[in-house]
């Protein structure tokens, strides 16, 4: 499709003006980035596995009910998308202690929690996107109470959702974020997930064997990142099943 005014410019999407009001071409990027931008590097297919993971996983969500800015897969690279406001938050769920939950409390990574604790933290890369209380979003009018309420039931909509698909193909979910958009048609306005869902924004562990399916491996330099994400697009019928996981990505349209 044509190219459009660029509404915005993240670490791994861009966002253009859409073909209709109320619309966004959603493009995703093979940039790779930790700790906030200070590791970098471009890994070839990221792009195209995370655009088609997202759509797999976002077509779910809105089949089981759960609002999300998503309409339809464009090509390899871009989607169309419902334009929204998004909440200052990144709405973390989390299921099994690992990455800075299991630093800040002392706790070993794997460890399981007894039940899914959802965390907010508030999105600015320059502070390191601290983890917020509801008294401070409520404080800096980021979300009214009746926005938490939806935000948490939302979450755990997901994660139910999510958990469900993962352990089917052997994988746990450990924990994951999502951000949440305010969506207006008219004067009715109602949250809905944005963003996107793929091993960027999830922690995915073989359950059998631990092994890292998610961005973990380039924070951590476990290996190679493109194989990591290959391998959950495979398991979830998002690639085929004899599909070479050394190569580049070969996507079923």
């Amino acid at each position: 499709m044509a190219r459009r005014n660029k509404i915005y410019e993240g670490k791994a999407k861009i966002l253009y003006e859409g073909p209709e009001p109320g619309t966004l071409v959603q493009y995703f990027k093979d940039d790779a980035t930790a700790y906030n931008a200070e590791k970098h590097d471009v890994i070839d297919g990221k792009g195209v596995l995370n655009n088609r993971l997202s759509e797999f996983f976002m077509t779910g969500l809105n089949g089981i009910g759960v609002p999300t800015h998503f309409i339809r897969r464009l090509n390899m690279r871009e989607q169309l998308v419902r334009a929204c406001e998004i909440i200052p938050l990144e709405v973390v769920v989390r299921n099994v202690a690992a990455g800075s939950m299991a630093k800040r409390l002392g706790m070993e990574e794997g460890t399981p929690l007894p039940r899914p604790i959802v965390e907010y933290h508030y999105k600015d890369d320059a502070l390191g996107d601290p983890l917020v209380t509801e008294e401070h979003i409520a404080a800096f009018g980021w979300a009214s109470q009746q926005d938490l309420d939806d935000m948490l039931s939302l979450a755990l909509r997901v994660n139910d959702f999510l958990s469900g698909v993962m352990v089917a193909v052997g994988i746990r979910l450990v924990d994951f974020k999502i951000e949440i958009g305010r969506h207006y048609e008219g004067d009715f306005q109602r949250l809905i997930v944005a963003d996107e869902i793929s091993p960027d924004s999830c922690r995915l562990w073989d359950i059998q064997t631990g092994q890292r399916l998610d961005k973990d491996v380039f924070r951590r330099d476990l290996g190679n990142l493109s194989d990591a994400y290959t391998e959950v697009a495979r398991r979830l019928g998002v690639m085929p099943k004899n599909a070479s996981v050394g190569t580049k990505p070969h996507l079923i349209n």
